[in-house]
């Protein structure tokens, strides 16, 4: 489980201003998940993240993962060598990608049977969604079992 797909042409835009892609990378997650991943490194290259460190959790590997994916120009994450702990006990999750239409509540309504349990998806990702209402087509969720 080491290769995640993205689209490439959606998602933040962390890139510019003569910024070194990889730089640019590590920033983003030390800054959204600070202090979770030690020795992070990243490596970009034809569209391609690779990372590497210590993660606090499985949860904080995700996110890493999932904002580093959700990156404009990133087609794919390679995470072979971005490890957290073998004794974490935290639950195994389902991933979505978000479709054209879709919002926190629809996504809810199929996984949850309820549309008001939009708060757990949105909890889970709260580095990669800053707004419920502002999800996009490509973008890849976490979801939790409830």
């Amino acid at each position: 489980m080491g290769l995640f797909d993205f689209i490439k042409n959606v998602g933040a835009n962390v890139f510019g201003a003569g910024k070194e892609e990889a730089k640019a990378i590590e920033e983003m997650l030390n800054k959204d998940l600070a202090g979770k991943i030690t020795n992070l490194k990243a490596d970009f290259k034809d569209g391609v993240v690779t990372l590497s460190g210590v993660c606090d959790s499985i949860a904080t590997r995700e996110k890493a993962i999932l904002l580093a994916g959700n990156v404009k120009g990133v087609a794919k994450v390679v995470a072979d060598n971005l490890t957290a702990p073998a004794t974490d006990k935290e639950q195994v999750l389902d991933y979505y990608e978000v479709k054209p239409g879709d919002s926190l509540s629809k996504i809810a309504k199929k996984y949850y049977g309820n549309a008001m349990k939009y708060p757990v998806i949105f909890e889970a990702n709260r580095e990669v969604i800053k707004n419920p209402d502002l999800i996009y087509p490509g973008q890849k969720l976490r979801i939790p079992k409830i």
